[in-house]
């Protein structure tokens, strides 16, 4: 089954529903299919189409949704650019993943000179809401082509999209994703959660993030997408009233700030019958909070880029132990392993561990990617012992429920976005002040994981610290910048000087009981 086909099966549930909208633009179901089919007839005939690589540079908006299902319709290979990132970075990512079509939001003109200077690959850009100084409006672009179904054949093992992680030097890799990998994410939402009739989604993350993802899951039964072009806690709130939201996605900081909001403890959401979050657990006195506003509804997931979102699930029945001291535990877990992945704990050796001992959580299945695109070193790495390895410490219970309790890498999930540690030290080292640094994530009710600088300076130097986070959201961004910057007279050394990461790290971790 092709991606695409979930689109046009919501089609025919009902043809005339509103199927993307935001504060611009309103299309039905059938309206974004036949968009969908000039998209592909248009690609095609510049000779982007079928394996070729398209990146889509833009906040969320329907006309950027629109070309990723134009990309999924077409077989051109989805490249998201995180519009959070910095220009550089996101630069290298078009380049690296051999990018030869640009899709841009007009409010990223100024970026697109640096872009073109680094990225020789794009031969063609379009712009999504209006025609910019070199490139047609998206809306033009589209009203030559034919609007009739290209019928492009693709299989299960045909890309669909190239995501981006970073590696041990900071550096994204491209991580492969097939029409299957896709497939089965979908499917495994579906047997964990019945959705309902007429579904409302709100989508507020970016659709590089799980939102997207949840979008293209939900249009299978004839979703309601409705796109916000960020989060606004009150904007939020108001929205699942007067729509009658039904499914929305959120890492755990949004929903913390959600509940901080005036007069939230008065309202109450019926509508609501999916609420996930992912990345972070919640502290059980938050969840017992959400429970009472939001219902019944409370979703958690664990995922990676490389297995996405849904290797394990929390269910909304499983977050009904909150009020009984001998279940309750099971809110610190990810759930229990999703119908169509297996899940186990490996030791060093590549043995399978028995329930109750730690080791690193490895995947297998339809749910995992192809590989890392032009890194068949880090592929194999990452796929010892026929297992997918995902880098994180943990243990299944005697009832299948799964607890991160480490990471074996450095990664930092800051607010459900990765953040790589060395990529921050660069910026930091080039400080003339800096004798040496470590950034770690440190344990925050916010952000589940909050980016820290830790510094040891150059004898008998001085430093504003706030210059130092400053000068890190100018190169990085404000995801990847640190939230705090600490000076320490010495960083701890082991004997041949490297830097003690672990000996920071458990000095802010030290009583914490999960440590993600």
């Amino acid at each position: 089954m092709r991606v695409i086909d979930f689109l046009d099966r919501g089609v025919s549930i009902n043809p005339d529903r509103v199927c993307l909208e935001d504060d611009e633009v309103r299309r039905t179901f059938r309206e974004v299919q036949t968009r969908t089919y000039r998209f592909a007839n248009a690609i095609a005939a510049e000779g982007f189409g079928k394996g070729h690589m398209a990146g889509i540079y833009s906040p969320n908006c329907v006309s950027g949704f629109e070309a990723m299902l134009g990309m999924f319709r077409s077989g051109t290979v989805w490249v998201p650019v995180n519009a959070k990132n910095g220009v550089e970075e996101n630069a290298y990512i078009l380049d690296h993943d051999d990018v030869e079509v640009l899709f841009y939001h007009s409010s990223f003109e100024p970026a697109l000179e640096q872009i073109k200077s680094l990225c020789p690959k794009i031969q063609r850009f379009i712009c999504l809401d209006q025609a910019g100084p070199d490139s047609p409006c998206m809306e033009d672009w589209l009203a030559a082509a034919p609007d009739t179904d290209p019928d492009v054949k693709l299989e299960p093992d045909d890309l669909i999209g190239i995501l981006s992680s970073g590696g041990t030097t900071g550096r994204p890799k491209g991580i492969l994703l097939t029409q299957l990998n896709w497939a089965t994410l979908i499917a495994n939402f579906y047997a964990g959660h019945d959705v309902g009739p007429e579904p409302v989604h709100l989508l507020i993350s970016p659709m590089t993030h799980a939102a997207g993802v949840m979008a293209v899951a939900l249009m299978a039964t004839g979703t309601r997408n409705i796109i916000l072009p960020g989060f606004d806690g009150a904007q939020v709130l108001d929205t699942i009233e007067r729509e009658g939201v039904t499914h929305l996605f959120l890492p755990p900081t949004a929903i913390y700030m959600l509940l901080s909001e005036p007069g939230i403890e008065d309202r109450r959401f019926p509508s609501l019958r999916g609420f996930i979050y992912a990345a972070a657990p919640m502290a059980v006195d938050k969840l017992r909070q959400c429970l009472k506003i939001f219902g019944p509804v409370m979703m958690q997931s664990f995922g990676q880029a490389e297995s996405p979102m849904f290797c394990a699930l929390l269910t909304p029945e499983d977050h009904l132990v909150v009020d009984n001291p001998a279940l309750e535990h099971r809110l610190a877990s990810c759930g229990r392993p999703t119908l169509l992945t297996p899940v186990a704990i490996m030791d060093e050796d590549g043995n399978i561990l028995p329930q109750g001992e730690r080791g690193e959580i490895v995947v297998r299945g339809n749910l995992v990617m192809k590989g890392y695109y032009k890194n068949p070193e880090a592929t194999k790495e990452a796929s010892e012992h026929g297992w997918h390895h995902t880098g994180d410490v943990g243990y299944l219970d005697e009832d299948g429920y799964l607890y991160i309790v480490d990471r074996k890498k450095d990664m930092i999930i800051s607010g459900g976005f990765n953040v790589y540690p060395s990529e921050v030290e660069q910026v930091i080292w080039a400080h003339p002040a800096v004798q040496d640094c470590a950034v770690i994530g440190v344990p925050d009710e916010k952000w589940g994981e909050s980016v820290t600088a830790v510094i040891e300076l150059k004898p008998g130097a001085e430093i504003d610290t706030d210059e130092i986070i400053s000068i890190c959201k100018k190169q990085l961004g404000s995801v990847k910048a640190p939230k705090s910057v600490v000076v320490w007279d010495e960083l701890p050394r082991s004997p041949v000087g490297k830097v003690r990461k672990k000996d920071i790290r458990d000095m802010f971790w030290q009583d914490q009981t999960r440590k993600i």
